[in-house]
């Protein structure tokens, strides 16, 4: 897998904003994707070091719209850890 193909895009919520304050950064990856190939993609495309990631698997939710039910697909989230001085701006990314 290629380094964008990983890393789907960046999660700005408020909880992952504050997390941002603690040098924690939050993504959307890939669901085959693991903690050293995100590691390695977040290293190549932001240029910084991490120093360590938290992988958060969801399970797909039920949905139901009036008699028609389905699934909300299962997303991957990664919580990425980055070494001090190290900084991402989500924003500009």
């Amino acid at each position: 897998m290629k380094n964008y193909d990983i890393i789907k895009r960046p999660i700005v919520t408020e909880k992952s904003t504050k997390l941002s304050e603690q040098n924690k950064y939050t993504f959307e990856v890939d669901k085959k994707a693991n903690k050293i190939q995100i590691k390695e993609a977040i290293e190549a495309i932001f240029d910084v070091k991490v120093k360590k990631v938290n992988v958060i698997n969801g399970k797909p939710k039920a949905k139901r719209v009036g008699q028609y039910q389905g699934f909300k697909p299962a997303v991957s989230k990664a919580i990425v850890t980055l070494e001090e001085g190290h900084k991402i701006d989500i924003y500009t990314a």
